[in-house]
């Protein structure tokens, strides 16, 4: 191993001239033949140690020196620095050279939890160093300051240790920390959690009367980690379940609206972690009886807040269940990203250019209107208009916006908020849900007055919006007369690219494609000619060469073997012709609206995920699971 570190890094030239020192080790074993190595070096200036590892070229050493020989008080670091010839990092680089400290590359270093266990992570993340390797009463920390003696003495008199220092870049230590600490501490294992479940949980009741005590304790950590993992997976939601008596609990994530079990935890440590989870949102840790809910704001290192918002819910056997559902706040999606076909994105933005109306976009919850109503608004926020938002939970931020929370508890309710509105000049409003009488009321009146209104309703298809107003007591005519148009929509799973497998369509396939798509889109039913024509104009769409290919799940790691990543949107816009509102003031069924709709060239939810099929980013079963009508 020695002979090898040799052979690729040359000893330094005689003459001045420094050879290149490109060695860093990525083992023990390399480590210590790397030590060896650098001891017979001998001193060198930090210029020469930076020409060494190829930071810094000669010609910007030779003028840092002439500056130094004008201002002897000036460290040429510091003028190199100044002068943009190289980077802070490149100066510590430097300087761990200079001073005989080997360098490791941590991406490829075999790390130990149980070296890194030697140091909590609140020393590891606060002077941003980790321990790489103990050999008898000596432990290797990676820092990337390695003149940060204050570092290395809390090391120290933690461990009770001698400290070797090694260099490793700044970003590589943030990501090592990161993964060994699992974003909030080392992990907290199965069996470390049967083996404390005994004794430093015990005593629930004295954890309760003072939970931010124990703020080394492993349900703190436990209960970092269960969040951390929650946000990495891309999960919406994370749901704990405990279970009476002695049975486990079970952690669940809900990833790409599908539910999956993640872990199980000891029995032991169930109202321990409720109870932590309840201190994070600032609920009443003693109240058993009644649901809670609350937010929590959690912090990780190096990393954008994350907001949850939390519930807990009194279950059978006197236990309580937790669910977290994370907010990401994300900026809004362009509205062309949204996934509307060509047809409807154009006829979208017709009805939202429209100076006043309303227009509703519904579906059940998780389906994405929030997401859909924020693209919208950041279409029509251009400066020119005074947009205010009512929402219950605030999820996406936009700057240029007015946006209000709703706090039902203080008496901010949509409809307050609403009434509020229409008093501080607004050009736009969008209110964040629809779900009685008083704000559906108050949504058309400000409609009405000159005022754009964007709105979501709880509701399966866009003809039952309509229904599920008037049966709310809303006026008719006055809401034939607002209304500029429903969306719905629903989210499907997308099939991994990483292993979709593909294979050609046969007949009988593009038969069954062709009459699924054409059962609800023909008034009146639909012909062996309309089927024809249906599946020719598919091929020569999505076909190659005649053929159509499509793709189906297969799994691999990427996709935890499910087959699908990610979701997409399916749309169903209906406009508010005059023949619909017609048929909304005659009180026409969801029905004949419906054949209305599709007269004037609506495209059913089942129609267009047959087209997200063909484009190869989902399957027949998904679309078919939300879109039987």
């Amino acid at each position: 191993m020695q002979a090898n570190i040799k052979a690729a890094v040359p000893e330094g030239a005689r003459g001045g001239v420094a050879a290149p020192w490109p060695a860093v080790a990525t083992t023990p074993e390399q480590l210590a033949a790397l030590r060896q190595q650098m001891r017979r070096l001998g001193p060198m200036r930090l210029t020469e140690a930076l020409l060494r590892l190829g930071k810094v070229c000669s010609e910007a050493v030779a003028k840092a020196s002439a500056v130094k020989s004008e201002h002897p008080e000036r460290p040429v670091g510091g003028i190199l620095l100044e002068a943009g010839d190289v980077a802070e990092e490149d100066i510590r680089a430097g300087l761990a050279l200079q001073l005989g400290i080997p360098a490791i590359d941590l991406r490829q270093w075999p790390l130990d939890d149980s070296i890194t266990a030697e140091i909590p992570s609140f020393i590891a993340r606060r002077h941003r160093l980790i321990p790489v390797h103990r050999d008898a009463g000596t432990l290797h920390v990676a820092v990337s300051d390695v003149l940060d003696h204050e570092a290395l003495e809390a090391v120290r008199f933690r461990s009770s240790l001698t400290i070797e220092p090694v260099y490793a870049s700044a970003a590589d230590i943030d990501w090592a920390v990161e993964r060994h600490y699992h974003a909030t501490g080392r992990a907290v294992t199965d069996a470390e959690l049967e083996r404390e479940g005994a004794t430093s949980l015990a005593s629930l009741d004295s954890w309760r009367e003072e939970p931010l005590a124990v703020s080394d304790n492993v349900v703190v950590r436990l209960a970092n980690q269960i969040i951390a993992e929650g946000c990495r997976e891309r999960a919406s939601d994370i749901h704990i379940e405990p279970a009476p008596g002695r049975e486990r609990t079970l952690v669940r994530f809900r990833v790409d609206g599908r539910m999956y079990v993640r872990r199980s935890i000891p029995w032991s440590y169930r109202d321990a972690l409720i109870s932590r989870l309840k201190v994070m949102a600032s609920l009443d840790v003693a109240e058993h009886r009644i649901p809670q809910d609350g937010k929590i704001l959690w912090r990780p290192p190096y990393a954008q807040p994350v907001e949850l918002r939390m519930v807990t819910m009194p279950t059978a056997g006197g236990v309580e269940d937790v669910v977290l559902r994370i907010l990401n706040t994300t900026e809004a999606l362009p509205l062309e990203k949204l996934g509307l076909c060509d047809e409807d994105h154009g006829r979208l933005r017709q009805l939202i250019e429209k100076p006043h109306g309303i227009l509703l976009v519904c579906g059940p919850t998780g389906s994405g209107k929030t997401t859909t109503l924020h693209s919208v608004i950041r279409h029509l926020n251009d400066g020119s208009r005074k947009i205010w938002t009512a929402e219950n939970p605030i999820e996406i931020t936009q700057a240029g916006l007015r946006q209000v929370e709703i706090r039902t508890r203080a008496g901010l309710t949509f409809a307050t908020a609403l009434r509020a509105f229409l008093r501080a000049d607004p050009d736009v409003i969008m209110v964040g849900e629809i779900r009685d009488t008083e704000t559906a009321h108050t949504a058309l009146e400000a409609s009405l007055t000159g005022h754009l209104v964007l709105s979501t309703l709880h509701t399966n298809s866009a003809p039952e919006s309509v229904v599920r107003l008037l049966e709310m007591g809303m006026n008719p005519f006055n809401f034939a007369d607002a209304l500029l148009g429903i969306l719905a929509q629903r989210l499907v799973r997308c099939l991994c690219t990483s292993c979709r497998e593909p294979f050609e369509v046969n007949a009988e396939l593009l038969r069954h494609l062709a009459r699924n798509y054409l059962a609800t889109g023909v008034p009146g039913g639909a012909g062996s000619q309309e089927e024809e024509n249906l599946r020719r104009r598919w091929t020569e769409q999505y076909g190659q060469e005649g053929s159509l290919v499509l793709y189906r799940a297969r799994g691999c790691p990427e996709c935890r073997q499910t087959g699908y990543r990610g979701r997409v949107g399916l749309f169903e816009l209906m406009p508010a012709t005059p023949e619909i509102k017609h048929a909304i003031i005659s009180h026409e069924p969801a029905s004949q609206l419906f054949s209305l709709a599709l007269a004037h060239g609506m495209r059913t939810l089942k129609q267009d995920g047959i087209h997200k099929v063909l484009a190869g980013r989902t399957d027949l079963s998904q679309v078919l699971a939300v879109s039987q009508r």
